[in-house]
């Protein structure tokens, strides 16, 4: 059953679809930016740990990766336009709750609404998309945009960060993405069409724990494995329980009669290896945003804005080849430019492996622009194929999936890069302070 608005015509209709997908996806990924330039000054005035700090922004991403798969079965079921909104309102209550925090806990609460915003925003924008553009090659060109204002949402939130932080408290950086949310939501009742999947669905309950247990209990599992020690009772427990979770969602999604995920998506090759690429590709891109964030504020001593700067160098560079990218998969094949888009980015982390403490701008920017520069042509090519390697009807499923471990990826990022960093900086440490003359009870109290 298809749903649409009968007060404009057919361009009209699509036109509003495209400005709030837009809209609608930079809402969901404004708050990565802006709250990991953040970090170092968030640690400050709440004395957090790396751990602690790790969670700030898993606890964003690991609603997005729970849920995602659930937000695009229910708007399949209920209507797109209604998980938009409830979507945007979402967001905003997160970014409220964060304002509004005094403690660590509390912004990881307002994280976490924000990130069940951004799971029921992502699936319904690819899918309003789909919906509005059938044919597959001119999707592309739309799917392109969407990706654009993904990467525009990264670029301006460092430099949202840096004003904010540079003048006022740190929590500020939250309220940018309240106005724009709720005056989304106003937009949308009145110029979104709605619409729903032509085949009947329902919601997968079975699907949806076994999903939000495994990936919750990864997660925990390497933070705080990183954190202390990968043989504790407890993290054992937690990848154990990953490990059974996930082996039983496999299992829940083949018995069912209307999975959330279709198995039988990943017998395209097409889509199982752009659903690869989209985990490891957001690990990378999310992980090196927690780690540059700490490493600008706490090694090189760099204000916010410096800080922002520097992170713009790697999201503006995305901006730019992100439209291009579009463009060229009508004269590219998307294998190759998925394929030399993941080799450039490989080349960027291996060259950012040099930084030191007193790696100058010029010397990093070069590096941060190669990263940026890899994953715009990595981003568009691998959604479109995502989507358009799947039966039409599966194209907000195939959405769907393909965010949902893309956000799996996102929140494996902090905490794999933040546990190896904490791991070296703990071997390396005693030998640091030992040849510096700090022995003993001192040197064990600082390791501590």
């Amino acid at each position: 059953m298809n749903v649409t608005t009968p007060a404009s015509g057919p361009v009209e209709r699509r036109a509003a679809t495209i400005v709030m997908a837009c809209l609608g996806v930079f809402v969901a990924y404004l708050p990565v930016t802006t709250v990991a330039v953040s970090l170092p000054a968030l640690q400050a005035a709440l004395n957090a740990s790396t751990a602690q700090l790790s969670w700030v922004q898993d606890a964003f991403v690991l609603p997005m990766a729970a849920f995602i798969l659930t937000a695009g079965v229910f708007g399949d079921v209920h209507g797109r336009k209604k998980v938009f909104q409830a979507g945007l309102l979402f967001s905003a209550a997160g970014a409220v709750t964060a304002l509004c925090a005094h403690s660590i806990g509390v912004v990881w609460a307002g994280q976490a609404l924000a990130g069940v915003g951004a799971a029921a925003l992502l699936p319904t924008t690819l899918a309003l998309i789909s919906h509005a553009v059938p044919d597959h090659r001119e999707r592309g060109k739309f799917i392109g945009i969407w990706a654009t204002c993904l990467m525009a949402a990264l670029a301006v939130g460092p430099l949202i960060a840096g004003v904010v932080v540079q003048h006022f408290s740190w929590r500020w950086v939250y309220l940018p993405s309240v106005p724009v949310a709720l005056l989304a939501v106003v937009v949308a009742a009145r110029q979104l069409p709605d619409s729903r999947a032509p085949h009947g669905r329902r919601l997968d309950w079975p699907g949806q724990l076994t999903a939000t247990l495994a990936v919750t209990a990864l997660v925990y599992g390497v933070i705080e494995g990183g954190a202390g020690s990968f043989t504790d009772v407890k993290v054992m427990v937690a990848l154990f329980t990953a490990v059974v979770a996930g082996a039983a969602f496999v299992l829940a999604e083949r018995r069912s009669d209307s999975p959330m995920l279709d198995l039988s998506l990943f017998r395209s090759p097409a889509f199982t290896a752009t659903t690869l690429v989209a985990m490891t590709s957001f690990l990378a891109l999310i992980g090196f945003f927690f780690v540059l964030s700490l490493y600008f504020g706490m090694v090189q001593r760099l204000d916010t804005m410096a800080a922002a700067w520097r992170l713009l160098t790697v999201t503006g560079a995305a901006l730019l080849v992100g439209g291009p990218a579009g463009r060229l998969m009508h004269r590219i094949s998307a294998r190759v430019m998925i394929t030399g888009g993941l080799l450039v980015v490989a080349a960027a982390q291996f060259a950012l492996t040099g930084l030191a403490a007193d790696t100058s701008f010029g010397s990093a920017a070069w590096r941060l622009a190669l990263l940026g520069l890899g994953m715009g042509f990595v981003m568009t090519p691998m959604t479109a194929t995502a989507v358009a390697s799947v039966p039409y009807h599966l194209a907000g499923m195939a959405a769907a999936g393909n965010n949902a471990f893309r956000q799996v990826g996102g929140a494996l990022g902090p905490a794999v890069l933040g546990a190896l960093l904490t791991t070296r900086a703990l071997d390396a440490l005693p030998g640091h302070l030992t040849g510096a003359g700090v022995t003993g009870a001192a040197q064990d109290r600082i390791v501590a």
